[in-house]
């Protein structure tokens, strides 16, 4: 909750429905995932990667956004949305995910997100 940064964008170029693990593409998307992760809430598509800006409420001990790699990517699980399917993330349809990051400034430019 409360002010972040985006710290990082993650995922430029990469397929439309590309699954990623640690951060980084699988080599596949979520169509042709293994079976063992399709039943999974995965993160797809692009990755924004946030940090929070307010001590005690999204930074620092226990609490800490980026720490915790709290991001707002896609998902394969798109009827799910607006639904908890996850352990904090903000999950978005792939083509939603896919025009936000194309939008949103890059790090550098210091793009700030309200989650509330």
């Amino acid at each position: 909750m409360g002010l972040h940064q985006i710290a990082a964008h993650l995922g430029a170029g990469e397929l439309p429905g590309m699954v990623f693990k640690g951060r980084r593409p699988l080599g596949f998307t979520w169509e042709n995932a293994p079976e063992e992760l399709r039943g999974r809430n995965l993160i797809t598509s692009r990755i924004l990667w946030l940090d929070g800006l307010e001590d005690g409420k999204n930074r620092g001990a226990g609490c800490d956004t980026r720490a915790r790699h709290i991001y707002i990517h896609g998902t394969n699980q798109e009827d799910k949305i607006g639904h908890r399917n996850s352990h904090g993330c903000v999950l978005l349809r792939n083509a939603d995910m896919i025009a936000l990051f194309d939008a949103v400034p890059t790090d550098e430019e210091a793009a700030f997100v309200w989650i509330g």
